[in-house]
């Protein structure tokens, strides 16, 4: 057998096995980011299979990859309309709470380990984003629904806070490494450039994609995945060389995208979604394939301490502080607190002090994995427990079957509608019309086949269109846009 077809195996029985142990999760409510990390170690060096894998590099390189993908399609996954109302309290958690947290983490490494202030700041950096993705996975197999703003308010600061997080790690590593290059006003100048340039052209990219794709009229759906892979490459790397934060551009381009309509939107995003369990999986394999276990117990009290820290004061410190003129209760925000879930990010950003050649690489990367491990354990076990003690479960009302009234459809809200020779409309594809949600084309008449129409169905001219609308005045303002034009 060659060696890509052994490592072809390896890497199947790994994905395979990492999706059937994540069964796990809901059953015993256990982190799938647990099971993924643990089976990655279980098949490193240390573990049973063995796996020599040592590239800090193709890791770091690997993890980034997968963030790219991981953001967009948390991006692409969250409604406008849910996280506007918590915009503001969700960006000031992504940013100021980011470095509070760091902040608070760094004063217990300072005085607990043989670190110097700046030193201890960059463990506290790289363990200060957090990952809510997993919270949502653990409260979804629960049956756990949270308050209206809570579930929006995580979702947007899990992916909105970790460029934060990249750009402290990277800016606190390259003072450290390079003291002679330190300039404070170019550092908060670079860091709001990092920011505005990266959220520009995220937005630039998330508008003109449904438009694109929209007018595109590829033959193949197929190929629509591949277009938005692309897309979502050229923007990171574009926005990289330009000097922006490529991964706050990747978050806001998904949901700029969002809340435009665009053909074979169903399908894309579920497609996204498999791709970043694809990613997530890969990353986490691959991290912990990178550590070795064995060396795990030596930063055991150490890390405990500082994992302890954490969870109990820094994140809470961050989050309260941050919060401190929003409308949230105390109750509310201590789940915030509790939901600081530490995940991949943290993980990939401690292999950036290896490439720098820092010292003490070893033993930050050893602390921030145990700290991992020992968060998504302890606090993601816990977290439908705690929603129920703090009281932060929303409580949907009983569905009452009587209070339906039966209401059949009235033959009157059909029409038949044919499009004639050198209407605006042929050519277009459906979801190009933007049309109202309660005008619906139901079925096109086509010679003698009948088509069930999708949004990415292009209009003919003959076409007989079957439509529902309630509102005979939407219905005739509606029609004018399948006009004939004038010449």
């Amino acid at each position: 057998m060659s060696s890509i077809e052994f490592y072809l195996l390896i890497t199947a029985f790994l994905m395979l096995l990492s999706v059937v142990a994540s069964k796990l999760s809901n059953k015993f409510g256990i982190p799938s980011l647990f099971i993924f990390l643990g089976l990655g170690m279980l098949a490193g060096s240390d573990g049973i299979l063995g796996i020599e894998f040592d590239n800090v590099e193709l890791a770091q390189n690997i993890g980034t990859l997968a963030l790219i993908f991981i953001l967009f399609a948390g991006g692409l996954d969250t409604v406008w309309k849910s996280i506007k109302p918590i915009l503001k309290n969700g960006l000031i958690l992504a940013t100021v709470g980011v470095l509070l947290t760091a902040f608070f983490v760094a004063l217990c490494v300072y005085y607990l380990l043989d670190f110097t202030f700046l030193e201890s700041l960059l463990l506290g950096a790289i363990i200060s984003s957090t990952d809510a993705a997993a919270v949502f996975a653990i409260l979804r197999a629960k049956g756990i629904s949270l308050k209206k703003k809570l579930s929006p308010l995580l979702e947007l600061e899990s992916g909105s806070n970790d460029p934060m997080a990249i750009f402290l790690t990277v800016a606190i590593l390259q003072i450290i490494m390079l003291p002679e290059s330190t300039n404070a006003t170019e550092w908060i100048f670079k860091f709001f450039l990092q920011f505005l340039i990266g959220g520009l052209l995220g937005y630039l990219f998330g508008y003109l994609l449904p438009i694109i794709l929209n007018r595109i009229h590829l033959t193949f759906y197929g190929l629509y995945p591949v277009f938005t892979i692309g897309w979502v490459l050229l923007l990171f790397s574009s926005a990289a060389l330009l000097g922006g934060n490529g991964f706050l551009a990747v978050y806001m381009a998904g949901i700029v995208a969002n809340t435009r309509e665009f053909v074979h939107k169903k399908n894309l995003i579920g497609f996204h979604d498999g791709l970043s369990w694809i990613m997530q999986i890969a990353v986490f394999l691959a991290l912990g394939l990178l550590v070795f276990p064995s060396q795990l117990p030596d930063v055991a009290l150490s890390g405990l301490a500082i994992a302890f820290w954490l969870m109990f004061v820094a994140r809470p410190a961050g989050v309260f502080i941050s919060t401190i003129f929003s409308s949230f209760s105390f109750k509310e925000k201590a789940f915030i607190s509790w939901v600081g879930l530490r995940g991949a990010v943290p993980i990939i950003l401690a292999t950036y002090p290896y490439l720098q050649g820092f010292e003490k690489s070893n033993l930050i990367f050893n602390i921030v994995f145990f700290i991992v491990l020992f968060s998504i354990l302890i606090q993601g076990t816990t977290l439908p427990l705690m929603a129920k003690w703090l009281k932060v479960e929303s409580k949907s009302k009983d569905f009452k079957g009587e209070s339906v009234i039966a209401s059949p459809l009235f033959y009157h809200t059909l029409k038949q509608f044919y499009i004639e020779e050198k209407s605006r409309v042929i050519g277009l594809s459906i979801v190009e019309l933007d049309l109202p949600a309660d005008f619906l084309i139901l079925l096109i008449k086509r010679d003698n086949d009948y088509i069930k129409p999708t949004g990415s169905t292009l209009l003919e001219e003959n076409d007989m269109l079957l439509i529902q609308c309630n509102s005979e005045n939407k219905y005739k303002k509606v029609l004018k846009i399948f006009q004939i034009v004038k010449e």
